[in-house]
């Protein structure tokens, strides 16, 4: 089925929206706290959302479906992390956060540590977001909008660009504030457009066509229960990676503490990211079913999945497939624009906290003495919005030299996506909960955090699965650090009690 006059009507409308929010929120930024943080008194239900939309990327929206088609629900049991995660967070993060005067959080760090630390969190997270948004707008277009559209992938890159410009256009205009208000917009697009689908792949299957034929689930691999790092998923592993990569995206990553510091109290705080919690979770059960549905889809019409193979081989594909060749016209367009909408989420959130990162933690600290005099907020106001269009054209023209994805989409998020989140985290641990850490030692247990995730994702060291990435570079690095500030403190007393004598 092609891509009918309603589909791309309603997929228009949606790009003509998001630009409206645009344009309506940069009317009321004056300043550039506004742009940043919206004048501290954001909605905390609205923020909880947006953060749910931002870390929900196009990512997470095709590669649940595919990780379930091809292994199985185990990854569901994520989860049951979700509780843990939050009370966590929720008493030993955000209150921190909140109590410091910041726009950016890297500047916690050199006020808890120093100047050296800072400097390597604000590379460490330019790296992760960069590559993360690159990715994002590249698999987006590649593995949705190819099969979807039907069209030729020598046009990915192109693509690309357009939909990166339009996403500028809006962020650039609107700040957080724009960013905010079209997560919202964009959440309701993503569950609406999935609850529509399964309603409607199921309404497909004729009688005898059962979602519980045992058949269709007989290539899924039996349970494992516990938790073994040189295995790929087990229940046990996938707790422990959920809980571990949402308290270190949570405790570290600037796109969230904005968000925190974007409300008026820890509370409020609490609560959005207590919401955005309850909205990833939902929407990971949705896409399972989805998964569910779609397998079953294509097991009772083989004939449907292009050039041959097994719904095994296809996993990644067949949710855009089947959106292409399963869904009538107008719910195509609605599910595309909730493709669409979940990557450009992320790109505006990712470019309004990088653009954040670069003038506070950059550009500011650079020019400091001489901004003193002839600094203003609308001088700053300005200044951020260039370097947010200038930040969204480079993810843009990366997209032509992103090597081609290849292998399961999950497993290509685990292994470079996250591969900074733990050695991001373990310089805010250092910080916030180690009283006698140095700026020293935790650079170094930043980078010997980075060096055991890159051997254990590129190199396979010790055979430990690619998903344990997060976790082993996190208790390796906190490790170091701590054992490294305690020798640098022994050395300090013995410097000053040499002194003394």
């Amino acid at each position: 089925m092609n891509f009918s006059i309603l589909d791309w009507i309603i997929v228009i409308a949606y790009l003509v929206l998001m630009l409206l929010i645009g344009y309506l929120s940069s009317r009321k930024n004056k300043t550039a706290e506004d742009y940043i943080l919206g004048g501290k008194t954001m909605n905390p239900f609205m923020i909880g959302i947006s953060l749910f939309a931002t870390l929900f990327s196009t990512l997470s929206y095709l590669s649940y479906p595919g990780e379930m088609i091809k292994y199985g629900p185990v990854f569901l049991a994520g989860i049951l992390a979700l509780p843990l995660a939050n009370w966590i967070v929720g008493k030993f993060l955000i209150p921190k956060f909140m109590q410091m005067n910041v726009k950016s959080a890297y500047e916690i760090l050199e006020i808890q540590l120093g100047s050296n630390t800072r400097k390597l969190a604000v590379l460490f997270f330019l790296c992760l977001r960069f590559l993360w948004m690159t990715t994002i707008i590249y698999a987006t277009v590649d593995i949705a909008m190819v099969p979807i559209l039907d069209i030729d992938r020598s046009l990915v890159p192109y693509i690309s660009i357009a939909l990166s410009i339009l996403t500028v256009i809006y962020t650039t205009m609107g700040g957080i504030k724009a960013v905010v208000r079209t997560d919202v917009a964009q959440s309701f697009i993503m569950f609406f457009g999935l609850i529509l689908t399964i309603i409607f792949v199921i309404s497909q299957l004729s009688p005898d066509q059962s979602l519980f034929n045992p058949s269709v689930y007989a290539h899924w691999g039996a349970f494992d229960w516990g938790i073994h790092p040189t295995k790929r998923m087990t229940v046990g592993n996938i707790i422990i990676l959920i809980l571990v990569i949402q308290v270190c995206t949570a405790g570290s990553d600037q796109m969230a503490i904005q968000r925190y510091l974007s409300t008026k109290s820890s509370k409020d705080a609490s609560s959005s990211y207590n919401i955005s919690l309850w909205g990833g979770g939902l929407i990971k059960i949705l896409l399972a079913i989805a998964g569910i549905c779609v397998m079953a889809f294509f097991f009772y019409n083989p004939e449907l999945m292009e050039n041959g193979g097994t719904i095994y081989d296809h996993a990644d594909s067949l949710f855009p497939l089947y959106i292409r060749v399963g869904l009538p016209p107008g719910l195509t367009g609605l599910i595309t624009a909730a493709l669409l909408a979940a990557a450009m989420s992320s790109l505006s959130s990712g470019l309004n906290s990088s653009s954040t990162v670069i003038l506070e933690d950059i550009i500011k600290k650079r020019t400091k003495k001489r901004r003193q005099e002839s600094s203003d907020d609308k001088s700053d106001l300005k200044l951020i919005k260039k370097i947010s269009f200038i930040l969204g054209i480079l993810v843009a023209l990366s997209t032509f030299f992103l090597p081609y994805i290849t292998g399961n989409l999950f497993d290509i998020i685990q292994k470079v996506v996250n591969l900074v989140v733990a050695p991001l985290f373990v310089l805010f641990f250092m910080a916030l909960f180690v009283p006698y850490a140095t700026d020293r030692s935790s650079v170094l247990a930043g980078v010997f955090s980075l060096a055991i995730a890159i051997l254990i994702a590129f190199f396979e060291l010790f055979g430990i699965s690619s998903l344990w990435v997060t976790t082993f570079s996190l208790v390796g690095g906190i490790i170091l650090g701590v054992l490294l500030s305690f020798i640098d403190n022994l050395l300090i007393i013995r410097r000053n009690n040499g002194r003394k004598v």
